[in-house]
């Protein structure tokens, strides 16, 4: 039968529609109450004869429904026959659908019937109690809460750009409609839906339950209606369709295998296959959660109730990734200029204490050469060789002036165990050592301007007016030539022209195969040519640089117009240089031969990664967050790869973890997982207890290092912020794990007298609190926030026992982690929100994050880096965070915007490190 149809009076809701029912729903008392079940639930009210009426009373609010009264309509009171009004034979008629109606809204009752009932059905009154308890602490501030957690659309929540939505839709709609009918498969590509196709279908077929119709397509103005109830901004309307798509067969009620198939569902929108094979443990925990009572199912006043108790699970479950209650305000100052002028001033004192020590050395380094390039123009403007080729000859030999310095400097920023050591001394105070690489870049820029001018001016401009230049003129520098004028090509065929063009040519290939379009393999070029890109190009063009250096030596020994030989300043320049860098290479590769390891361990994990655990060389010690080079001389005798350090100094063996993602570390991975039968086959390493491992067949590695990085430095700060992507994630686990074996080492410190202390103890405390000179140094940090953002949720098995450990370890909450999956659609997105659900009751009740398989809970999409910012500035006033970054360059700029600004604004000092990979 078709009951009338029912329209919602409230002012957010414009939404109606009829409903078809089978029969066996009129006289059925055994259906829920509420939503969209009303209009049935007032259906089954009707007795038999029309005559019987009964007015209820109801007050419709935004997000619910409240009843007032149930009494007889004031027109059912004429006097009856013997003077008694008819009302009493009214309502002794109507009492059954009284109570039909009071049995439905069962915390109306009476305490009196209240306890009769329970002691008739105890079972079915705790559900009855509880349904009533969660309909008094329901407030619509939490509906509008828990509407943030389901939103089937977007963030965007008004008129305008709803409307503005709809148009996007209604376009796609032309664009993908057949003969005017969009099917059912193409419904998730048309809301915007378009990775997620098969979730957008189950919310097709929810709203097709709806109409009692199976659609397989469906109008623009069907459309328009389904896109009207997904777009509602109603808690009630979200949670009624959020409800229906579970509720496969369109009972009211939710079983363990429905809330299996809408886990799944989700499981598969957010590419979670792991958790798509687990679906029916987390079913039959949120049913124990939902239905503690048994009955085999859940109503939509359950899953409500599990909705607006959002919070409270989250909160429970985020233990380790806890936030200061302290406010934002107390630690902000109002930093508004008033005037334009004090906006300046302020960006550019920003600007200078964020970049002082990159300024002067700039500055001094471009006065250097500026002095160089002036002092060398003013000798040759008074010189007789000046007459015969003017400023042509004074600009080439200021260029050869600056080239000289700098292919001296260009050495210093690579000689890496030089650096190491300055990191440990106050120079670090004055010097950027973090830039090495960027000054590299920079001076090389340099080298290419004055090779430019230095060859453009005598090719183009001294050379031809040397050939050209009159007998008169010639004969003032006639003895720098044997009294003989040169022609063109024989000053091009001397040994000056022949090692210059030659220079030139090799630095060219160096300079074009090291720019990041070739070094990172982003130009694609034909065979045989596609050997050009890569970094194994960069590595062996580089190279070549070796035989400029010698060609420059005899470049400046035979220099024209110079004969003296202090006057042939060249090997002044470079040979200080030179030298430091030929003992540096010398030393890494004496150092490599010393620091031979075995294979402790080999491990594939999930993304593509190798995990190396290899025996730690006598002598060798490291900080944490510095890095190691690794070579393989079954892949390549020369070739030599940086590497993070994921071991803690006080640990008795060394760690890394490689992403396989170049040729190299393809091959590595090959060479040390192929299977002894089968070359094409990759398998696993055979390897037992740690240093037990059968070392036959395993290829032999080279270790050379350690050497300095940003993250080494982590001990000068009172907080740390370390922010990982992925792989980058790396220097960091070597710092959590350190900071552990400190903690370890204070606790035991503090409970044995000094005089009794344990050697093991001792040593303990003296591998991991000492300097490379043997100096114990205090531990300064006292809190760390760790933030690691993956796309794969596999990555979290490359840490998991780190962070298990922490998780035990850190009793007084020294270390807050967060991992991020960027993979899942953001917390609040209708495709996670289950999966939300699932997380935070699964953390509650046993510990455990469903995703990472550890106690650290993972937060969905991406962190809302202000945010963490505030928090950290919130819960350490007056505090120096040291802000550590490794990952990919994009990130790196907002987070140094961040910093900068959290800076000038707070109390609180942040100071930005970075290092890409």
């Amino acid at each position: 039968m078709r009951t009338p149809s029912f329209g919602s009076s409230s002012k957010r809701s414009h939404y109606s529609r009829p409903y078809d029912f089978p029969e066996e729903f009129v006289d059925s008392g055994e259906y829920a109450v509420g939503g969209a079940m009303l209009p049935i639930f007032l259906n089954d009210l009707r007795p038999n004869h029309r005559q019987d009426l009964v007015e209820v009373t109801l007050e419709l609010e935004d997000d619910s429904i409240v009843l007032c009264s149930v009494t007889p309509p004031a027109t059912a009171n004429p006097p009856g026959p013997g003077g008694e009004t008819a009302a009493t034979g009214f309502l002794g008629r109507n009492m059954s659908a009284t109570s039909k109606l009071c049995r439905k809204f069962s915390w109306l009752r009476s305490t009196s019937s209240r306890a009769s009932s329970e002691a008739e059905d105890p079972t079915i009154s705790a559900r009855d109690a509880r349904k009533m308890t969660a309909k008094l602490q329901r407030t619509r501030s939490s509906a509008q809460q828990a509407l943030k957690g389901l939103r089937f659309i977007s963030k965007n929540t008004g008129a305008s750009d709803a409307e503005e939505l709809w148009k996007k839709v209604e376009s796609r709609f032309e664009s993908l409609a057949k003969d005017g009918l969009l099917s059912r498969e193409d419904f998730g590509e048309c809301i915007g839906m378009v990775e997620t196709k098969e979730f957008a279908v189950g919310i097709f077929d929810a709203l097709a339950r709806r109409r009692r119709q199976k659609l397989g397509k469906i109008t623009k103005e069907e459309l328009h209606d389904f896109w009207l109830q997904i777009s509602e901004q109603s808690f009630d309307a979200r949670l009624q369709i959020f409800f229906d798509m579970a509720d496969s067969n369109g009972d009211g009620r939710i079983t363990r295998e429905e809330v299996q198939e809408l886990i799944m569902l989700s499981a598969s929108a957010n590419k979670l296959s792991k958790l798509k094979e687990q679906a029916a443990e987390y079913a039959s925990l949120i049913m124990e959660e939902l239905d503690p009572e048994k009955f085999g199912y859940i109503e939509l006043w359950q899953l409500e109730t599990l909705l607006l108790q959002r919070d409270t699970y989250m909160n429970y479950s985020r233990q380790l990734s806890s936030s200061s209650n302290v406010a934002w305000s107390q630690n902000v100052s109002p930093l508004k200029p008033k005037n334009v002028m004090r906006s300046v001033g302020l960006t550019i004192k920003c600007v200078l204490l964020e970049n002082w020590q990159r300024t002067w050395i700039i500055l001094l380094w471009v006065m250097t050469m500026g002095g160089l390039f002036a002092w060398k123009l003013n000798q040759y403007k008074n010189r007789e060789a000046f007459q015969v080729m003017g400023y042509c000859l004074a600009a080439a030999k200021g260029a050869a002036e600056t080239l000289k310095l700098n292919m001296a400097l260009i050495l210093l920023p690579v000689c890496r165990n030089m650096l190491t050591w300055l990191r440990s001394t106050r120079a670090r105070l004055l010097i950027p050592f973090d830039d090495n690489i960027n000054f590299h870049k920079i001076i090389a820029c340099a080298i290419a301007i004055g090779v430019m001018v230095h060859a453009g001016t005598h090719l183009a401009c001294d050379f031809p007016r040397l050939v050209n230049s009159s007998p008169e003129k010639f004969n003032l520098i006639a003895s720098y030539f044997n009294y003989k004028k040169p022609t063109y090509r024989s000053l091009l065929g001397g040994v000056e022209g022949v090692t210059g063009i030659t220079m030139v040519v090799l630095m060219a290939i160096s300079f074009t195969l090291a720019t990041r379009h070739f070094r990172r393999n982003m130009v694609r070029l034909s065979a045989p040519f596609n050997r050009l890109t890569g970094f194994n190009a960069f590595w062996y063009s580089h190279h070549l640089l070796g035989v400029v250096y010698v060609l420059l030596l005899v470049h400046g020994t035979f220099v024209y117009l110079v004969n003296r030989w202090y006057q042939k300043t060249t090997w002044m320049y470079i040979s200080v240089p030179f030298l430091l860098y030929v003992a540096e290479r010398s030393l890494r590769t004496c150092r490599s031969e010393h620091y031979s390891v075995k294979i402790l361990k080999v491990s594939v994990l999930p993304g593509d990664v190798l995990s190396l655990i290899m025996s730690k060389p006598n002598g060798f010690r490291y900080k944490s967050g510095q890095y190691i080079f690794l070579q393989c001389p079954a892949i390549s005798p020369f070739e030599w790869h940086p590497f993070s350090i994921t071991s803690a100094p006080g640990d008795d063996y060394l760690s890394v973890h490689i992403r396989t993602v170049g040729d190299w570390t393809q091959e590595l991975k090959r060479v040390f997982t192929e299977s002894s039968n089968s070359q094409s086959v990759i398998g696993r390493a055979k390897f037992h207890q740690l240093g037990h491992i059968d070392q036959r067949g395993l290829p032999r590695l080279l270790v050379d290092g350690p050497y300095g990085a940003p993250a080494q430095d982590y001990r000068n700060y009172d907080v740390l912020l370390l922010v990982g992507l992925g792989i980058g994630a790396t220097p960091f686990i070597s710092i959590l794990r350190d900071l552990l074996n400190n903690t370890r080492t204070e606790e035991q410190t503090d409970s044995t007298p000094d005089m009794s202390r344990s050697e093991d103890s001792l040593n303990s405390f003296t591998s991991s609190n000492s300097t490379f000179g043997g100096k114990k140094k205090s531990q300064r940090t006292k809190s760390a926030h760790f933030y690691w953002v993956t796309r794969e949720p596999g990555s979290f098995d490359w840490f998991k026992g780190v962070m298990n450990e922490v998780a035990e370890m850190d009793l007084k909450g020294q270390i807050e982690m967060h991992n991020y999956l960027t993979s899942v659609y953001e917390e609040g997105d209708a495709r996670s929100t289950l999966l939300t659900m699932v997380q935070a009751i699964n953390h509650a009740k046993h510990g455990v994050d469903i995703l990472s398989g550890t106690r650290v809970r993972t937060h969905f999409a991406r962190p809302n880096w202000r945010e963490v910012f505030t928090k950290i500035a919130s819960k350490h006033p007056n505090a120096t965070v040291g802000v550590f970054y490794c990952g990919m360059p994009v990130l790196a700029k907002d987070l140094k915007k961040l910093s900068q600004e959290l800076t000038h604004k707070t109390s609180t000092r942040f100071q930005f490190h970075k290092e890409y990979f």
